[in-house]
């Protein structure tokens, strides 16, 4: 899997910063899909199809494709944070999800500018490159937390409740983050660079290897009624397990 994101990444990171160059098209109001990202799908299509062939695909751009082996499936998003990706903000990431059996039990997060590599295999912990084992952080007041989140943008809804959310974390904590890539602000929950993570109407591709370096890494995720979490569910809480319910709280105080 780190493989595959590497080879994918090559494409990403000789396109980065030659916005001139990139072709690109719309695909919805505030949501675009470039060269640089359809090519980066077909490589970890072709290396993760040879690696494994019969596991079932799901990818942002070419959606659901069956394989002959049911019980796996490839969740895959070639470029998380197109949109920094093309105004040359170097925060954006490949990522890959293997489920099994609807479980989550291989995840793989990787920055194609910083090389930071998070991954993730069920009850073997998570990981940051090969020496540095991930831990949440160890925080368990509000006012003392750094949490992410992700604002939501023109053509999606929920811009109101996201508000409400707003002036009940915020008011709370030491500072909220937005930084536009919710692959990488899970990664950075399980390596405790933040404290929590919330957002709504996420995709599987945006959440699947977050959700298990998270958990691998001591930490705890649901969606926003503390219900399990699955890939499939949108609304995600992330944090480690002395601040997950204090987060949830003030969410579910937002109505």
């Amino acid at each position: 899997m780190i493989d595959a994101a590497r080879k994918a990444a090559k494409g990403l990171a000789r396109d980065f910063g030659e916005l001139g160059e990139l072709q690109v098209s719309k695909k919805g109001a505030g949501d675009f899909v470039t060269a640089a990202d359809i090519k980066a799908e077909q490589a970890l299509f072709e290396a993760l199809s040879k690696a494994r062939p019969g596991y079932s695909f799901l990818g942002e751009e070419r959606g659901l494709i069956e394989g002959t082996d049911k019980t796996h499936r490839w969740i895959v998003d070639p470029l998380d944070g197109t949109t920094n990706f093309m105004h040359a903000i170097p925060h954006f990431a490949v990522n890959i999800a293997l489920e099994r059996e609807g479980q989550i039990v291989a995840a793989v997060t990787y920055n194609p500018i910083t090389h930071d590599t998070f991954w993730a295999e069920k009850g073997k912990g998570a990981w940051l490159g090969n020496e540095k084992r991930l831990r949440v952080a160890a925080r368990t007041r509000m006012d003392e937390s750094l949490l992410g989140t992700g604002v939501p943008f023109i053509g999606r809804p929920g811009h109101g409740q996201f508000l409400k959310e707003l002036h009940q974390i915020s008011q709370r904590v030491s500072g909220v983050r937005r930084f536009g890539a919710a692959a990488l602000d899970l990664a950075w929950v399980a390596a405790g660079r933040l404290d929590g993570f919330w957002e709504r109407n996420l995709s599987p591709w945006d959440v699947a290897a977050g959700l298990l370096l998270v958990t691998e890494a001591g930490g705890k995720v649901t969606d926003l009624d503390g219900a399990d979490y699955r890939v499939e569910r949108g609304d995600i809480c992330a944090a480690n397990l002395e601040l997950h319910p204090l987060i949830l709280e003030r969410l579910q105080a937002a109505g």
